[in-house]
């Protein structure tokens, strides 16, 4: 008879939920502890790339996500000056066909709802704060800040980039700034408005770049506005920045630019982190997802849709063999370390790519992009067509 697992995950955002979600449908006992006092509307517009979708889906969300989320038409690089389209990749008609799934624009509070509303069989408790995890040759042991502490055959880390489970099991490296600094807004709108195309928007220019596109069905604008900065930029979902810095940083950028952004009335800002891939993401009964083991930029819209995946296939693998627990975990690396690194190094060559700063630099760029455009539009622009084509639910553990 398998021995019936006990699993502990530290960190309640999108990866824990959705590990939680996928760990409870197989009827593995699960508990879940969550810093914040409750699931929350942290957070702005997220994008939910196919290959993400396609595992919302076979946890059963995907009419919940068809709700609240948002199709958009295309993908499209804009010159930050002029306007002039550089590249379109095509994405409400054609993902479904190429990728097995559709390309939503969601607000992350949405998406968190709706994986926080699949974890029926798991416990949840708020509140607490992981300050180290130890483990022997039969349990893995967390230890939270009000001097409790919880045992499981295995505890996983998706406690985000500056992981304590990580820090308790590799050291307490820092990650890295990267000196990109990220304004991130959300702008309501009774109606669509006419400068803003129903499109995942890429102006870029000059040491700096703007992505836009609706969320909320369409009822909002999202705003990510990322420019290279020299001084050091806290790493914080919660740090109130003003309109008008957003628009000192952004001045004289195309007028549809400048429309939107004086529209803002709330803005936040935060550096962007990362850290170099790992090799290994495990030690003994304790495990990482998401940011805590893989921290990227934000270039190729992978952050959360790489936690969603991992969390897919770690429950898989430990649904399959959960009274070999060193070998569903080594089965879980060898499926998502390879991936997860190739996506996170890509993410900072799109970084380069997006910010040239000499007009000669971008002119050479937009070229390739209009040449790579006439060869296949899906492998040009950003060149994400390998990222949407993954699909985390054809894993099969080895039993």
């Amino acid at each position: 008879m398998s021995k019936k697992l006990k699993v502990g995950i530290i960190g309640g955002g999108v990866g824990g939920v959705t590990l939680a979600a996928g760990l409870s449908q197989h009827g593995i006992e699960t508990h879940l502890f969550e810093h914040a006092a409750q699931f929350g509307d942290v957070g702005a517009g997220i994008q939910m790339t196919p290959n993400a979708v396609k595992v919302i889906t076979a946890l059963g969300a995907a009419p919940a996500l068809d709700k609240v989320g948002f199709l958009p038409e295309a993908l499209v690089g804009r010159n930050w000056d002029t306007g002039e389209e550089t590249f379109r990749i095509p994405l409400k008609e054609d993902c479904p066909r190429l990728y097995g799934a559709p390309f939503y624009h969601v607000h992350r509070a949405d998406l968190h709802h709706l994986l926080a509303d699949l974890v029926a069989g798991a416990n949840v408790t708020f509140s607490m704060h992981c300050i180290d995890v130890t483990q022997d040759a039969d349990k893995a042991v967390a230890h939270f800040a009000d001097g409790s502490t919880f045992e499981a055959d295995l505890i996983v880390g998706a406690d985000g980039v500056r992981s304590q489970v990580r820090h308790a099991m590799f050291g307490t490296e820092a990650p890295h700034f990267t000196g990109h600094m990220c304004y991130r807004a959300v702008v309501p709108f009774d109606e669509m408005p006419d400068f803003v195309a129903p499109e995942s928007s890429f102006w870029l220019g000059p040491k700096s770049h703007v992505v836009t596109y609706y969320v909320n069905g369409g009822k909002a604008v999202n705003i990510v506005a990322v420019a290279e900065t020299a001084e050091w930029v806290e790493e914080s979902w919660n740090a109130l920045s003003t309109r008008e810095d957003l628009m000192a940083d952004f001045k004289g950028w195309h007028p549809n630019i400048t429309k939107l952004f004086e529209r803002v009335t709330e803005v936040y800002r935060w550096g962007l982190f990362d850290r170099d891939p790992m090799a290994k993401w495990s030690k003994g009964r304790v495990t990482l997802l998401g940011d805590a083991a893989h921290p990227m930029l934000p270039f190729l819209s992978q952050g959360a849709a790489m936690a969603i995946e991992d969390a897919y296939v770690l429950a898989q693998a430990l649904a399959a063999m959960p009274d070999k627990l060193e070998q569903a975990l080594a089965q879980y690396e060898a499926e998502r370390v390879g991936r997860t690194s190739r996506v996170l190094l890509e993410a900072r060559e799109r970084g380069k790519t997006y910010h040239l700063a000499s007009k000669d630099e971008q002119a050479k760029r937009d070229a390739e992009y209009r040449e790579q455009q006439k060869k296949d539009p899906h492998a040009g622009g950003i060149k994400a067509n390998w990222v949407y084509a993954y699909n985390a639910t054809d894993f099969r553990p080895a039993v």
